[in-house]
């Protein structure tokens, strides 16, 4: 670190937390996303329509928190959703 001001030390301290906190944020969204992901592919429409709640709720905490944008996350929420109406129909 090139830095020798306390203000730029503190700052990379920071960023360095924030950095971990949402790294694993961001690996628990691509790993809950994942299994509905794979559920949709089984075609089980039961269990994909008792996972979508908890899935949304993880990605848009995310948006919250700020590891996403919201509307990447408003867009992931989307296509699953829609996924899983297509399953309904089919």
């Amino acid at each position: 670190m090139a830095q020798r001001h306390k203000s730029a030390i503190k700052r990379h301290r920071q960023s360095v937390k924030h950095q971990a906190r949402n790294l694993t944020i961001r690996t628990h969204v691509r790993h809950v996303v994942r299994e509905l992901r794979e559920v949709i592919e089984k075609k089980d429409v039961a269990t994909a329509e008792a996972k979508l709640p908890s899935v949304m709720a993880t990605v848009q905490k995310a948006a919250t928190k700020g590891v996403l944008h919201r509307n990447s996350a408003a867009r992931r929420v989307a296509r699953l959703s829609q996924q899983i109406a297509a399953l309904r129909t089919s």
